[in-house]
């Protein structure tokens, strides 16, 4: 059985000054809400964040971009958020933007123990510059790093106790692999069940990879909502 707690505050307590988190999320579908709020009701600074986005203003990532809790970011795209914005314009935050498919690759590699990888994205942009640049038949690669945490935080729609995710749908997104490529992995989920209750062939992240759970109610904010007339 795995960790289970039931206040999102011990659940990042162990969680100090200076670490590399990732954080799972797309915008702000499937990310983990109570812990990121915990993590800005404590305080830790100076973080390395990788995750795709930096949420909204007012919510997910946005929060702690707020309170300058964070010192660099590694992603790929600025999205919504106006602080986002502002502090990297500013040169106040370090952001390293990174093609999305090349991200999701970078952290797939890392869970995998695959240090390094060559792909054509990038090649012959500001992106490569200080890269590796090969041909392989004919066409030029760049060759990127994995990427690895100290600390995952993932969000997951059902668990059972022995950390064995499930994910609903598109908020699914990057969960799975950043689950993967922490040394200690944290998931919020909505629902625990007892072992043995969730189809083996269902799992998306296996119980290995998972060394903590809190389970909460979400609210599930749209980032952009947009209706017909």
């Amino acid at each position: 059985m795995k960790k289970i707690y039931t206040d999102a505050n011990e659940a990042v307590s162990e969680i100090k000054d200076g670490m590399t988190l990732m954080v799972g999320g797309f915008g702000l579908c499937g990310i983990p809400e109570h812990l990121i709020q915990a993590l800005a009701r404590s305080g830790v600074n100076n973080l390395t964040v990788i995750s795709n986005n930096c949420g909204v203003d007012d919510w997910g990532l946005g929060l702690l971009l707020r309170n300058k809790q964070i010192k660099k970011i590694i992603g790929s795209y600025v999205g919504e958020n106006k602080e986002f914005e502002r502090q990297m314009l500013a040169g106040e935050i370090e952001v390293v933007l990174t093609p999305q498919g090349t991200l999701a690759e970078k952290i797939r590699a890392g869970g995998a123990g695959i240090q390094a990888f060559f792909t054509p994205a990038g090649v012959g942009t500001p992106i490569a510059e200080g890269k590796e640049v090969r041909e392989f038949n004919g066409k030029e690669y760049l060759l990127e790093e994995a990427l690895t945490a100290d600390v995952s935080l993932v969000s997951a729609y059902k668990a059972d106790r022995m950390g064995n995710l499930i994910y609903n749908k598109t908020a699914r997104n990057f969960n799975p692999m950043i689950a993967a490529a922490g040394k200690v992995t944290i998931a919020e989920v909505e629902e625990i069940v007892e072992t043995g209750d969730l189809d083996p062939d269902s799992i998306h992240t296996p119980g290995v990879y998972v060394q903590a759970l809190i389970q909460g109610e979400q609210e599930k904010r749209i980032e952009k909502r947009t209706v017909r007339t």
